[in-house]
């Protein structure tokens, strides 16, 4: 398939304007690219490198002409845009990933089912909704987690629970809205294998990243993974299988739960990824600017490392509690880099940023980046 590309000085919108789309906007102006962001937010942090800043809402009739006008190639920064806006935007410029893929991605009950449906592996699970839904006794008697299909992240919108009774107690206090529940597995670790994807099927995998959440948010990531290099063979190909039984245009992240020795996937992320933010600092190209690569049709960039291995850590707004950590040690740190992603203020669970350390082992790595956060609290 031959595909037009897109090159500079074409205008790049990005649906969404967090951290995300901060790096995607400068990845995109160190190429020549122009840059637009569609965010309600006027502090947005791509909002503000960005050339220009729509501050409207993602399904603004006015904002949406303006970018479909003024855009050769729109992206996104976050999962939930409204369906809608992609299919009026795709109407009239080049989106990318396409509405299709995005659709699959935000709902975990499309995603489960596409899974299942093209032979993925997923863990055991029930859709409830309607007005009375049956709950698998089988399912939950040994503990599960309760999901709304839509908008969860960070841990937001879910529920552990153990029984029947507890389940639909906890559907209810989820608004009785559309919810997966997914069995409660015996994790053996967790992973994520970012992959970048061209309209002409050219795809390109980043080293697999070992990942650690506390209370739902990834607090630590590590590259290579510690896991044997099978395993590691193993996660790459199915996220590669997965890009393109989606016909992915893009950078997608595919997270995925080890048990048993063997691989399930947990969730698929269809923009770049808080576990890939490390190819920044350790790889021949970042994520970021993988995905204007990719969206825009042209070559993929080498994935390689340049470091044995890196960690990273997020810096969560809870830093801030007791005034304005000291980055000196991180700062004076050669082998460490800082990244705060300019927002104004600093919530409990809130991202403001990350740091990374490069080593000769990913556990040398993760010792000293969890020292060097520690070592910045006020």
């Amino acid at each position: 398939m031959t595909v037009r590309a897109i090159v500079p000085p074409a205008t790049l919108g990005i649906l969404g304007g967090g951290q995300l789309g901060r790096y995607a906007v400068m990845a995109a102006a160190s190429m020549g690219y122009r840059t637009i962001v569609l965010d309600p937010d006027p502090s947005a942090p791509a909002g503000l490198l960005a050339h220009e800043h729509l501050v409207a809402a993602d399904d603004d009739p006015d904002a949406l002409r303006r970018l479909s006008f003024s855009c050769d190639v729109i992206t996104t920064e976050f999962e939930n845009p409204p369906a809608a806006a992609l299919d009026e935007l795709a109407a009239s410029v080049v989106v990318a990933p396409s509405p299709a893929a995005v659709r699959i991605a935000q709902d975990r009950v499309a995603e489960k089912r596409f899974l299942g449906e093209n032979g993925f592996p997923v863990g055991r699970y029930q859709v409830l909704e309607g007005d009375d839904p049956v709950v698998d006794e089988a399912l939950v008697e040994s503990g599960a987690i309760v999901k709304t299909a839509r908008f969860g992240y960070d841990g937001k919108g879910q529920r552990s629970v153990s029984g029947v009774a507890e389940t639909l107690a906890a559907w209810a206090e989820l608004g009785g809205v559309a919810c997966v529940v997914e069995e409660r597995l015996a994790l053996e670790t967790e992973l994520s294998v970012i992959v970048g994807r061209t309209p002409s099927g050219d795809v390109e995998a980043w080293p697999v990243a070992e990942n650690r959440h506390v209370d739902g948010i990834l607090d630590v990531s590590a590259v290579p993974a510690m896991v044997s290099p099978k395993l590691a063979d193993r996660a790459v190909g199915l996220a590669m299988a997965i890009v393109d039984a989606l016909a992915y245009v893009g950078v997608l992240a595919v997270e995925l739960f080890v048990v048993d020795g063997e691989l399930l996937v947990n969730e698929l992320a269809p923009r770049p990824h808080n576990s890939g933010h490390w190819t920044l600092d350790a790889s021949v190209t970042s994520q970021y600017e993988q995905q204007v690569r990719a969206v825009c049709g042209l070559g993929l960039g080498s994935t390689a490392m340049t470091t044995p291995a890196i960690a990273m850590v997020n810096l969560l707004g809870d830093l801030w509690e007791g005034g304005d950590p000291d980055w000196t040690v991180v700062l004076d740190d050669p082998n460490a880099k800082l990244h705060l992603y300019g927002k104004h203020e600093a919530r409990p669970g809130r991202k403001m940023g990350h740091l990374t350390v490069t080593a000769p082992a990913t556990n040398l790595a993760v010792a000293r980046a969890l020292e060097l956060r520690a070592a910045v609290a006020p």
